[in-house]
């Protein structure tokens, strides 16, 4: 059975916060009218965390546990939430009681008011402290610059996706973080609001520590060539090959009349120089015909685009009114039926007034 909104939290080593969590979620999801699941996926915790999911399973029939063989990391557990969800909209967070489940229905009115693709928490009042905070938002400028997407807090696990925007997204490394940016190369919409960050309640963080702050950087690098170059690798490489390899040549055409005029340049440094510049250009250059092959290879035997449709025109514009609102279910024409009717009724009784002021003149 469908759902309109699933709730993916990847869970390590929490088990103090599990049973404050789904109630919290559980107390508002529950009031309000949409059909919810909550997939709490267990990344190897070492503690009790998957047991007591499973008991917990009695008492919140909403919820369905998947339990990672081993500790894959929470961008793996994000993507099995995804894989297994049923809602027409994902809803991320985190396990630690610092996002407010409070925040999931104004997301999908926002959502549904902005006609948006992605909806992005903002932790405007952060409850880090200080170096985390300093940390946060120096990866945050970081990222909003080299991926052109202007997010105040790329790093938020409270974001919700329409199901259609995930439905062709696999995500790797520490990728779940750069999850809007990938889709707004494709004419998503994002949209960011201010979402409430409150302080951790137990334990400590299981997924943020310094060293992540290098993968980031890694997956961001990674993250900017397959935006740009994915389907052309010729181009990233080959440009960077012909910027070492025309420098590489001109050196050695310097040292060659050197040469021919009887000068010496068996122990000139400008010699290693441009024989190195020149390997390196040929090197990158094969590389870049190299990944032009392997993006053939990828998309031509079993027929992959190089594009995604979308299913209709984006509604620009909301009704203003109750009345002028329109059924989201309803297809193209059957919405311009629907405008199209008060005019017709018009003009049809304008035509029997004409018609009966014309019987009236000839009885006359």
């Amino acid at each position: 059975m469908s759902k309109d909104i699933s709730i993916i939290v990847p869970i390590y080593n929490e088990e103090e916060s599990l049973p404050h969590l789904l109630e919290r979620v559980s107390e508002v999801m529950r009031a309000t009218k949409y059909k919810w699941e909550i997939i709490c996926v267990d990344d190897g915790s070492s503690d009790d965390s998957a047991q007591i999911m499973e008991d917990l399973k009695a008492d919140y029939p909403e919820l369905k546990p998947l339990y990672q063989r081993r500790n894959y990391g929470q961008t793996a557990a994000m993507q099995a939430g995804f894989d297994h969800a049923e809602g027409d909209v994902f809803v991320t967070m985190d396990g630690d009681l610092q996002n407010d489940p409070a925040d999931i229905p104004m997301m999908m009115d926002v959502l549904k008011k902005e006609n948006a693709d992605i909806v992005s928490g903002w932790r405007r009042k952060r409850k880090d402290d200080d170096f985390r905070n300093f940390l946060s938002r120096t990866a945050n400028k970081l990222v909003s610059k080299m991926t052109e997407v202007d997010l105040h807090d790329t790093g938020c696990s409270l974001k919700a996706y329409r199901k259609e925007v995930m439905e062709n997204m696999r995500i790797y490394g520490e990728l779940h973080r750069f999850i809007p940016a990938v889709v707004s190369q494709f004419g998503a919409k994002v949209v960011e609001v201010e979402v409430t960050h409150h302080a951790r309640a137990f334990g400590t963080s299981k997924y943020g520590n310094i060293g992540r702050m290098f993968r980031v950087v890694l997956d961001l690098i990674l993250l900017k060539f397959l935006l740009r170059y994915i389907n052309r690798p010729m181009h990233a490489f080959g440009m960077t090959g012909m910027a070492c390899l025309v420098p590489g040549g001109l050196l050695m055409s310097y040292l060659f009349l050197i040469k021919l005029f009887g000068g010496d340049i068996g122990h000139r440094p400008l010699l290693f120089l441009s024989v190195m510049l020149i390997l390196m250009g040929v090197q990158l250059i094969g590389m870049g015909v190299l990944g032009e092959l392997l993006v053939r290879i990828y998309h031509e035997p079993e027929g992959r685009r190089q594009y995604i449709l979308r299913a209709g025109p984006r509604l620009r514009k909301l009704p203003k009114s109750d009345g002028e609102k329109l059924d989201e279910k309803s297809s193209p024409d059957e919405k311009l039926k629907k405008k199209a009717a008060p005019k017709k009724a018009a003009a049809s009784k304008t035509a029997k007034k004409s018609t009966a002021k014309k019987t009236t003149a000839k009885k006359l």
